[in-house]
């Protein structure tokens, strides 16, 4: 057995009502390794018929005592929770490897990252208001403001983080009272199974975690189904304008993270090499499978050509190959189908007048694996497709502005909201700039996001928001109660 393999106890099962059981078909999904295009793993794959199992478990468990536990009941699961993927945390890293590229080195940061998540929510639970004395504003008596749990949620995750985006929607989903039905990838569910493994293993309440692996027509008639009360969805904007859709149709819940086309704003008095240098190694950072990668880079005309040189000499000290290799910089893509989708967006720049500096192809000495190398396009007009649409890919666009006013209209000229950096080193301007950047986060000098604090995007990168305070509020109702006297814990 290879020394990444991992180690699943039931990868021809699902887990559902606390079990692992038998899916309804005989289907499976085939995990193929990115980087050497061999088959990984063996997952079960769900049906409908699971769907509805699934649904009915999650309903029962929710309906049953989860959802009238205390926070610091919750609370103590999630520490566990946290614990054990500490103990899992080499074969986290595997799994992130083989499933979508990302270097080894960088996927040591999985398990951690995850355990983070689960722990920030347990410290939260001890001070988040739950419930809060307000005065009516009218007439006497005592008011009470009441935060309880949405209900069953579908939490839906993509392949290119699974552990780490899995982990802002279980963790507050239960910390808040709700039930949960994780939907992972079938490219990538093998943190899903790890997940489901620990919370047997702590003796997490039957059917408050349930675990499938299904494809996007199974996968929707979760989002349609009337027992889920709230999706929780991180991908494509294409996918989450149906999600939203048919959420709509019922008016259930949902929180939304999608795409991104982000701006780096370049302002005049910022060394260019560094910035170069910067935007080189946040571009390779999961082979820019990242949705809220800077692949738009906004400069002032008069600056373009040098920058674009910087990048250039930055570009060409990478080198692609083997993720478990040490001196690897960028791996593959995860996916065949990505790997064919970028390079045809790498055609459709150049088709549109895009000036293809490096790169643009697969590198000539890999023959195995769905690497593309790193491409650089200069002199990029903002209304074409390279400029508008998300590649998800290492492909960077240069795009001159006038002056600093059209480098703001520039970055806020998309469909998207996600992300977007001031390179700048002066605070003040920093401020003013990012101020007026319509997205979710903006960093100083850099690719830097926070889930600790909030991630989620404007316009079509989502709906909600992920991490902290601000992600627990997404899995809460809240509630008005106006009383004559207060309850008897508050009263004394």
């Amino acid at each position: 057995m290879s020394e990444h393999a991992v180690h699943l106890r039931n990868p021809e099962k699902l887990f559902i009502g606390g079990e692992w059981v038998r899916p309804s078909g005989d289907s499976q999904f085939t995990v193929v390794s990115a980087h050497n295009e061999q088959p990984y793993v063996r997952v079960a794959e769900a049906t409908a018929d699971d769907v509805e199992r699934a649904v009915a478990g999650a309903r029962k468990a929710f309906d049953g005592p989860w959802s009238r536990t205390t926070h610091a009941e919750r609370a103590a699961y999630l520490g566990q929770i946290a614990a054990k993927l500490m103990e899992r945390s080499g074969e986290v890293a595997s799994a992130w490897t083989n499933q979508m590229g990302i270097l080894s080195g960088a996927a040591q940061m999985g398990a951690p990252a995850a355990a983070g998540a689960f722990a920030s929510y347990v410290e939260l639970a001890a001070t988040f208001p739950f419930e809060e004395q307000v005065t009516p504003s009218y007439g006497g008596g005592n008011g009470l403001l009441v935060r309880e749990p949405v209900g069953v949620v579908a939490a839906i995750v993509p392949w290119n983080a699974p552990l780490t985006l899995m982990a802002y929607k279980v963790a507050p989903a239960l910390l808040a009272g709700c039930t949960v039905i994780v939907k992972v990838s079938p490219e990538a569910p093998i943190e899903g199974y790890i997940l489901a493994e620990i919370c047997e293993e702590i003796g997490l309440p039957a059917g408050v975690l349930t675990m499938l692996t299904a494809d996007r027509a199974v996968s929707e008639l979760l989002v349609r189904h009337p027992g889920v009360d709230k999706v929780s969805f991180t991908g494509s904007t294409v996918a989450g304008r149906r999600i939203a859709s048919l959420c709509g149709e019922r008016i259930a819940r949902c929180s939304l993270e999608l795409g991104g086309k982000s701006a780096a704003v370049i302002l005049d008095d910022y060394p260019l090499e560094t910035a170069a240098q910067s935007l080189t190694q946040s571009l390779m950072f999961m082979s820019g499978q990242v949705c809220a990668s800077l692949t738009r880079v906004v400069v002032t005309q008069n600056r373009h050509d040098e920058l674009v040189d910087a990048l250039r000499q930055a570009f060409g000290t990478i080198t692609v190959g083997d993720p478990y290799d040490p001196g690897t910089m960028l791996g593959p893509l995860a996916m065949e189908r990505q790997r064919d989708r970028v390079l045809n967006y790498i055609q459709q720049g150049q088709a549109q007048g895009g000036q293809l500096v490096c790169g643009g192809g697969r590198p000539a000495e890999l023959d195995r694996g769905w690497f593309v190398e790193p491409t650089l396009f200069a002199n990029v007009d903002n209304a074409s497709v390279i400029a508008q649409e998300e590649i998800f890919g290492p492909v960077l666009s240069v795009i001159p502005a006038r002056d600093e006013e059209d480098a703001i209209r520039i970055a806020n000229d998309t469909i998207y909201g996600l992300n977007n950096a001031v390179f700048s080193t002066d605070n003040d301007a920093a401020y003013r700039v990012g101020r007026r950047l319509r997205s979710g986060t903006v960093g100083q000098n850099g690719f830097r996001t926070d889930f600790g604090i909030a991630f989620g995007g404007f316009k079509q990168s989502g709906i909600g928001r992920e991490g902290g305070r601000e992600g627990l509020l997404p899995y809460l109702e809240t509630k008005t109660m106006l009383l004559d006297g207060l309850p008897s814990h508050l009263a004394s």
